[in-house]
């Protein structure tokens, strides 16, 4: 169940190959005899030097994974140094992650049909430390995820037979589980009373979120959060443009990973007209599909300026907690940098769009 749950996506999961595949099918066009003795993958973001062009993507429910799971990837990151995106469906309390694992920490939001839970959690989020807000905008209707349903993974919660088979052929993971106990959207708690209503839960899971937002809302927004506002979901130029127009600090080109609409374009396809649109006026990182360092070298030559990892940390951090987080990292980094000496690019710099070639037609 909890497999299905990371490894899912959307209907016939359609949009989810399409990632691969359009990453995949791209080429890399190498240079030779260029001094590639010293490689340089580092970037500068929102005022903040990274080493590497990567970002640890907003993801929910990290406590199923592993005890106290968004811990365990913030702490992963800040070691990397590199942002660690916290989620509003996270299992921590969205305080402790600056002060427990430090680092540059943003924090993504899904608005729910009571605003007032958005302002209360960007309110605490500025308090806290973190540095840039995350508005996901590719959530008006939650997306029909098959596997999800079929395995009855939703709120309130109810033991079948069938899961109750599927948990205890993991003993291993059923025993962390309950030392750490069942993971909570703890960040929606209202708060004089400090509880989580089981029908705010259930929405934030089935992502049944304000479906009456639109452009003119950034104000509201604004209005609590004064720094750094980025937009995560964008996959049409005209909505580069707009949110270019209303002021925007940063997109996420995404399809959410295939978990949303799964007629969607891949990432990566869409990533050159999202850049063009917005014509070097803020920065644009994406994500959906990256699993190997030439995958990130690929987004990059087309002009992202970096890469959110989603599935990919997470299978690090439930194989072995924060060390497994960085080892994916770690995996990622080496293999970035050899792809750059191999393609005779000592800095991200020299990777430009005609370094990637396209499919033939």
């Amino acid at each position: 169940m909890v497999f299905d749950y990371l490894e899912g996506g959307a209907d016939g999961e359609l949009a989810v190959k399409r990632n691969r595949q359009a990453i995949e099918l791209l080429c890399l066009r190498p240079s030779a005899l260029v001094d590639v003795s010293h490689i340089d993958a580092a970037i500068e973001l929102f005022g903040h030097r990274h080493p590497l062009p990567l970002v640890i993507a907003p993801t929910g429910l990290n406590g199923l994974f592993w005890p106290d799971g968004d811990l365990e990837l913030a702490r992963a990151a800040a070691a990397a140094n590199i942002p660690f995106a916290m989620s509003s469906a996270s299992n921590a309390r969205l305080e402790r992650i600056p002060a427990e694992a430090g680092g540059v920490n943003w924090f993504q939001l899904y608005v729910m049909g009571d605003r007032k839970t958005a302002e209360r959690m960007m309110t605490r989020a500025l308090a806290s430390g973190y540095t840039a807000l995350m508005l996901t905008v590719d959530v008006p209707v939650g997306g029909h995820r098959e596997r999800d349903l079929r395995n009855g993974f939703k709120l309130p919660f109810k033991l079948s037979p069938t899961t109750a088979f599927d948990l205890s052929l993991h003993p291993r993971w059923l025993m962390a589980l309950m030392r750490g106990g069942m993971p909570s959207f703890v960040n929606l708690a209202d708060a004089e009373s400090g509880e989580t209503s089981v029908e705010a839960q259930a929405a934030l899971l089935s992502r049944s979120l304000d479906p009456s937002l639109v452009w003119e809302n950034l104000s509201w927004i604004r209005r609590h959060w004064p720094g750094t506002l980025m937009l995560k979901g964008v996959l049409n130029p005209n909505d580069a443009r707009l949110a270019l127009a209303h002021g925007v600090d940063g997109l996420i080109v995404s399809n959410h990973g295939g978990r949303q609409l799964d007629a969607a374009q891949a990432s990566i396809d869409v990533l050159p007209e999202i850049i063009a649109a917005v014509d070097g006026h803020l920065p644009v990182l994406v994500d959906s599909g990256f699993r190997r360092g030439s995958d990130i070298v690929k987004a990059l030559a087309l002009g992202a300026r970096a890469v959110l990892l989603g599935r990919a940390t997470l299978y690090g951090l439930a194989a072995d907690g924060e060390s497994g987080v960085s080892a994916v990292l770690q995996l990622l980094a080496e293999d970035i940098l050899r792809n750059m000496a191999l393609m005779g690019t000592p800095s991200i710099g020299h990777l430009t769009p005609e370094r990637v070639i396209p499919p033939a037609r």
